[in-house]
């Protein structure tokens, strides 16, 4: 398998005189470095700053496997080891939802919306995931599980936030005006 080499652009910039930095932009990879540099420089800052984008994207985006070895270390940390998935793995069909759980077979599919989000992110949406394994309602009882996960609150605002800004509906469930209190 041959890694497909990412469209590059080179920013050079006058007024950059001793950083060089790199982001993405939709499919390609923009560097941006000082005016200054030579070719050789040029080219060998490109190929270091194209390797640390791609190395930071990864670990932002963690394969299927890893998705299930995070679900089983969330399951015994926060739910007592009682929700054990068949499968955990990323889907690219879920537009109004971040997550999906089939209880019957024990599958849990997560949005790929959701990579490159924080992990405390994609880890409460496992941890809700997993919750439904055992709980399938958005009860108290549902909740009182989810909540265990201390980023709870904030990964349930951090996700309306994007939704609102992407101006989704938030998802069944997920609106903050459906949440019970615990009693």
């Amino acid at each position: 398998m041959v890694a497909e080499v990412p469209e590059v652009e080179v920013r050079r910039s006058k007024r950059r005189r001793r950083t060089v930095s790199a982001y993405r932009d939709g499919e390609k990879i923009v560097v941006l470095i000082p005016d200054r540099l030579s070719k050789k420089e040029e080219r060998d800052w490109v190929e270091q700053m194209v390797a640390r984008l791609e190395k930071s994207e990864r670990k932002r985006k963690p394969t299927d496997d890893d998705l299930m070895k995070r679900a089983l270390g969330l399951s015994d940390r926060y739910l007592g080891g009682i929700a054990i998935p068949e499968s955990v793995r990323w889907v690219d069909n879920q537009q109004s939802r971040w997550g999906s759980c089939t209880p019957g077979d024990r599958s849990i599919r997560l949005s790929a919306r959701l990579q490159g989000m924080p992990s405390w992110v994609i880890d409460y949406v496992l941890i809700h995931e997993l919750a439904h394994l055992f709980e399938p309602n958005h009860n108290a009882r549902f909740w009182g599980w989810v909540d265990r996960f201390p980023q709870a609150e904030r990964a349930k605002g951090y996700l309306l936030g994007w939704s609102a800004a992407a101006k989704l509906d938030a998802p069944p469930g997920e609106d903050p005006e459906d949440f019970e209190e615990l009693d």
